[in-house]
């Protein structure tokens, strides 16, 4: 199997014998001729160079002398027209006969110069004779490609040559910096042995001051020892007086303390015992006001001083919800009796009332719901909140009812227990609450427990 050549068949008549007569037919070649290299191994200039003669014709043709497939080429700007489809146009020109003469013969009207086999320059020559099939143009794209390859390698030897002058330059300068590194290091080498001589010197006359000294701080040393035997008895009996001074004035201070402690511990108690008289005298007058006059019920609900509810510890006051209870009729009775004094569980009440509402929420309408009915009844009213959900007590206190947060670590069913035990006997009180735990208790000190259904029943009317 022979190579592909690399002169493209000569251009032949395209429509056969009846063709065009202006086109005439190649001569035939020689039997003998060498067979050439295929179009793709032509040398990139005459490749280049065919391409921009295929490009040029091709916009100018007739739709019938160009392939199908170079069509859209011809579309291009003249500028991307070589570049963007010059395999194509190569490509062309090898396959299609036609394709091939119609160019060269748009190139013999229009470009004479382009097809001068003989012309002085060595790629348009080539170009011109692979285009026309010329039996000498293997050898000018051999001269070609030759040419490329000793431009190629005069081009690298250039490059080395210039990198090598380059190199040199660099060598040289490098040396005189070495020299100059050299000759500053021999002035540096004689400033340091100069440098040394004096330092030794010095060092020398520094060793005879030094053994003077020592023996100067030899002999301050013992004049010290001498004396230091006195000093330090005058010191160990400064530091026992000293010491004996200490530990009196620390008797005297923790005397003064237990003093002081005693005198606070004396003024809160009677301060506790006057506020404790203070309160059951003003719930006495109040009973006996209330006793005297249903009066009471319409004046002043929230303005009667302080209760003993309001001394318990272990609570902080803020707002909140609340609940309902059980037994209407016999909880109004109650309700009704002079000083009385409503305590509600308020989240056992709001869940047995409303639990389908946020805490915060069931919290508000229960303190409004019992702000109403201690408006009605002028009842003393405090309600109790488990305090260790509330991130924040809030600061605002509502008119008529008294809302109480368990501290943290304490249960609201303690406050309540202790609410009740703060009262003085004799008092009507009801504990609004589900808790039996908690109504056994308040049961047991004397409060009355109702359930939290009937408080809810009883708030609904309010």
């Amino acid at each position: 199997m022979h190579p592909q050549p690399l002169v493209p068949e000569p251009p032949g008549d395209p429509d056969g014998p009846s063709g065009v007569a202006s086109r005439p037919e190649p001569a035939e070649e020689p039997a003998d001729r060498p067979e050439p290299a295929t179009w793709p191994a032509l040398p990139e200039p005459v490749r280049d160079r065919i391409a921009e003669l295929a490009a040029a014709a091709v916009a100018k043709l007739p739709g019938t002398d160009v392939p199908r497939q170079l069509r859209p080429v011809a579309k291009f700007a003249p500028a991307k027209r070589a570049k963007l489809g010059g395999a194509a146009l190569l490509a062309s020109l090898g396959e299609s006969s036609q394709f091939r003469t119609a160019v060269i013969e748009w190139l013999r009207e229009h470009r004479t110069d382009a097809l001068d086999p003989n012309a002085a320059d060595s790629v348009a020559a080539a170009a011109a004779a692979v285009l026309l099939g010329e039996s000498g143009a293997a050898g000018r794209v051999r001269l070609v490609a030759k040419n490329a390859e000793e431009n190629v390698l005069r081009a690298e030897r250039d490059a080395a040559l210039a990198r090598n002058q380059r190199l040199e330059a660099e060598l040289g300068q490098l040396r005189a910096e070495l020299a100059e590194a050299q000759r500053a290091a021999e002035n540096a080498r004689g400033e340091r042995e100069g440098e040394v001589e004096k330092l030794l010197k010095r060092l020398r006359e520094q060793g005879v001051q030094l053994r003077q000294a020592r023996d100067a701080a030899e002999a301050a040393s013992a004049e010290a020892e001498r004396g230091s035997a006195a000093r330090a008895d005058e010191i160990a009996a400064l530091t026992a007086q000293l010491d004996r001074e200490r530990q009196r004035v620390a008797a005297e201070r923790a005397r003064a303390d237990r003093a002081a402690a005693d005198a606070e511990v004396a003024r809160q108690s009677a301060r506790e015992a006057r506020q404790a008289d203070e309160v059951r005298l003003g719930l006495l007058i109040d009973t006996i006001d209330g006793a005297v006059s249903g009066l009471r019920r319409e004046l002043a609900v929230g303005a009667r001083g302080a209760r003993p509810a309001d001394m318990v510890r272990g609570t902080r006051s803020g707002t909140g919800q609340g609940g309902k209870i059980a037994d209407v009729p016999t909880l109004d009775r109650y309700l009704a009796l002079p000083t009385v004094h409503l305590i509600v569980d308020g989240y056992n009440v709001t869940k047995t009332g409303y639990p389908e509402l946020a805490l915060a929420d069931q919290r508000d309408r229960l303190i409004h719901q019992l702000q109403a009915l201690a408006a009605r009844t002028s009842a003393e009213v405090t309600v109790v909140f488990d305090g260790a959900g509330v991130l924040s007590v809030p600061a605002a206190v509502p008119r008529g009812v008294r809302v109480l947060f368990s501290d943290r670590g304490v249960l609201a069913d303690d406050v309540i227990r202790n609410l009740v035990a703060a009262e003085p006997a004799g008092r009507p009180l009801v504990v609004a609450t589900s808790d039996r735990a908690v109504a056994d208790s308040v049961r047991g000190a004397g409060a009355h427990p109702a359930p939290a259904s009937v408080l809810v029943s009883r708030l609904s009317r309010v």
